[in-house]
């Protein structure tokens, strides 16, 4: 990877929400949106151009008040209409589509998901990489 190129980073949030100690997890809205501003506020990979993307589904989704807001830039925020892994599956594969050499990490616990995403090219890391990066 060179230092010129954009490294997809998407964000299952669900999964990383769910990975968080005390019952964090527990307001579920709340839990994303805490999620949500962290990252807005933290580049994951200081060190390269980064692009990233969470994928919010079911209650998760009401940490969002006004879909087409711009709130969290430079995040990009994905409603899932149905299945969250559905969905990252989706925009993994339209990003490599796309740019067929582009780096692309995906953030899950989930083994289903990483099972799903691993074919398409993309490298797997669960939460704690992410939380890592954009916690102090």
């Amino acid at each position: 990877m060179t230092n010129d190129e954009v490294h997809l980073i998407v964000v299952d949030a669900a999964n990383v929400v769910g990975s968080r100690p005390n019952g964090w997890w527990r307001d579920r809205p709340g839990a994303a949106r805490r999620l949500l501003t962290q990252l807005s506020a933290a580049n994951p990979i200081p060190e390269h151009p980064t692009e990233v993307l969470v994928v919010l589904e079911g209650a998760a989704k009401a940490a969002i008040t006004d879909p087409g807001a711009s709130e969290f830039e430079p995040l990009h925020v994905v409603m899932a209409p149905g299945s969250g892994d559905d969905e990252i599956v989706r925009v993994v594969a339209e990003a490599r589509a796309a740019q067929s050499n582009r780096p692309i990490t995906v953030v899950t616990a989930d083994r289903g998901l990483r099972d799903r995403v691993e074919p398409l090219g993309a490298t797997t890391v669960g939460p704690r990489w992410l939380l890592d990066r954009i916690t102090q």
